[in-house]
C-alpha cells in the first residue's frame, strides 16, 4: 500500500486582515492613500531602504510596479499590481517576502464623507514555515500601524486643507 496522497492539499494559512474608517469620500480616500504614501508610511522600520526613501512611487496600471526610490537615485521594487480598480480595489503582491505574497486593499464608502479602508495580506501558505513565523505576526501589528499612521496623515492632510 503506498503511503503517498495525491489529493494532499498544503496547509492553508489565514490571512492577516486589517481595516480602518477615514472621514472622506472614496475617490479621495484613496487618491490620498495612494498618491501620498511616502509621506505617511512609517518607512522605518516598514520599507527596505528606511532613512534612504524619499518617495513611494505607484505605476497606476495592472503591471504596473509599487517601488521606493532613495536618496541615490536607487529604486527597490516593493510588488506588482495584479488588480487597479481605483477608487475601489488595488491588488498587489508583496514582494518583500520571497517568494512573495498577495496585498489587498479596498475602499468602500460607507456613506457621504465615510470611508472603509481594508488590506487582507495573504499567500502565506507560499513561505517557509520559518518566514511565516517571523513574519506574519509582524505583519499583523505592522498593518495596524500602517492603516493608523494613513488615519493620522489623512486626518493632517484634511487639517492643512481646512480654511
Amino acid at each position: 500500500m503506498s503511503t503517498e496522497n495525491a489529493d494532499v492539499v498544503p496547509l492553508r494559512r489565514p490571512p492577516v486582515r486589517q481595516s480602518t474608517l477615514v472621514r472622506s469620500d472614496v475617490a479621495h480616500t484613496f487618491d490620498v492613500f495612494v498618491d501620498t504614501i511616502g509621506t505617511w508610511w512609517p518607512l522605518q522600520p516598514y520599507s527596505i531602504g528606511q532613512d534612504k526613501v524619499r518617495e513611494v512611487v505607484f505605476e497606476r496600471a495592472p503591471g504596473g510596479r509599487v517601488y521606493e526610490v532613495w536618496a541615490d537615485g536607487t529604486d527597490v521594487t516593493w510588488g506588482h499590481l495584479l488588480a487597479w480598480e481605483p477608487p475601489h480595489r488595488f491588488v498587489m503582491t508583496w514582494e518583500a517576502l520571497p517568494p512573495g505574497t498577495e496585498v489587498e486593499l479596498t475602499f468602500r464608502g460607507l456613506g457621504p464623507a465615510l470611508t472603509r479602508v481594508a488590506v487582507e495580506h495573504r499567500g502565506w501558505e507560499n513561505l517557509t514555515e520559518e518566514q511565516v513565523a517571523a513574519a506574519a505576526g509582524g505583519y499583523r501589528t505592522g498593518w495596524t500601524t500602517i492603516l493608523a499612521a494613513f488615519v493620522d496623515r489623512f486626518q493632517s492632510f484634511e487639517t492643512e486643507e481646512t480654511p
